[in-house]
């Protein structure tokens, strides 16, 4: 696994954004916090009560952020479930998850007792943004600690270690640059088929490496507007739901060509990349056949990045000794 360095980009405008943020995050975490009503907390379960501090400003009304602290009981979605009720619950243990997964097996590797402390808001649509999460797991004998903030020259926010490492990897010779987040992984344990990509609707999206494409729009119903392009070493690449196509059937494309343009089409619910590799029947899995790196911020951007990380972990609640 690679790692590089977020290089020193300048944008005023973007720094200056941070700047206000950063200040709003201060000014929050530093709030005396009221007494809620019992009528208030006998609505919601009382872990999820607590605000915490937004790491961006939302657009329009602002969205209580939401607090919950859990010990690992059965699995992880069943631990969120019992606290947060069948309909929150799942939602919330999902995006917490794929914030984790990337270094702990969520089926495997957790124990009971581990503790998970989230702090989040609902966006609507079964939307879930997630600021901070830890997740102490024994077995693996180490904290896990995401925050959320959008570093200098990015055009989303990611997810950042303490020590300003991204915790989500990105491939290597990905086909597509710039999206929210992975929202779906080979093997993660809800039987999909292949990666997907959180992104506007409009987003480019290239083939990776140079190929033949072999089919274009093909069960339109399900895929959507689609493109297959084959591979040197006779790997199908399947690029899904995207809005328009940019190559059709016998083209000979270039590693990095554009195929099409990121969309909701066909069976999807939400704007997405889902990107599939097969090798006959078998589904590869994207990572294990690209790679992947992760980025670290520079020293510049770390020194901005701290102080948020400082606010949201007073809102978590304490460390546990020895981990």
């Amino acid at each position: 696994m690679d790692t590089s360095v977020l290089g020193k980009r300048g944008v005023p405008w973007v720094l200056l954004a941070c700047s206000v943020i950063l200040n709003i995050v201060l000014l929050v975490a530093r709030a005396p916090k009221s007494e809620p009503k019992p009528e208030a907390a006998a609505a919601k379960p009382a872990a999820a009560q607590a605000s915490a501090p937004a790491p961006a400003a939302p657009a329009g009304p602002q969205i209580e952020w939401q607090q919950a602290n859990l010990q690992v009981s059965g699995t992880f979605e069943r631990t969120f479930t019992q606290l947060l009720g069948s309909s929150l619950g799942p939602q919330v243990s999902q995006t917490v998850a794929r914030l984790f997964v990337w270094d702990v097996n969520m089926r495997t590797e957790l124990s009971p007792n581990d503790a998970v402390d989230v702090i989040y808001r609902e966006l609507g649509n079964n939307e879930i943004d997630v600021a901070a999460a830890r997740l102490v797991a024994a077995k693996k004998g180490k904290t896990f600690r995401v925050y959320k903030w959008q570093a200098p020259g990015d055009k989303f926010a990611s997810w950042w270690n303490e020590q300003g490492v991204e915790v989500p990897m990105q491939l290597k010779n990905t086909p597509i640059k710039d999206y929210q987040q992975v929202t779906s992984l080979v093997g993660d344990g809800r039987g999909h088929a292949g990666m997907d990509f959180k992104t506007p609707v409009g987003t480019e999206v290239v083939t990776p490496f140079a190929g033949k494409v072999l089919r274009a729009n093909w069960n339109w119903k399900y895929n959507g507007n689609c493109v297959e392009v084959q591979y040197a070493d006779g790997t199908l690449a399947k690029f899904l739901h995207m809005s328009e196509n940019k190559v059709k059937e016998g083209d000979m494309l270039a590693a990095g060509q554009v195929v099409g343009l990121s969309g909701n089409t066909g069976h999807s619910t939400a704007p997405h990349l889902h990107y599939q590799l097969n090798q006959g029947e078998k589904v590869l899995d994207p990572v294990a056949y690209h790679g992947t790196t992760r980025r670290e911020l520079d020293t510049a951007a770390k020194a901005q990045f701290k102080p948020v990380v400082d606010a949201l972990d007073s809102q978590l609640a304490p460390k546990t000794a020895g981990l």
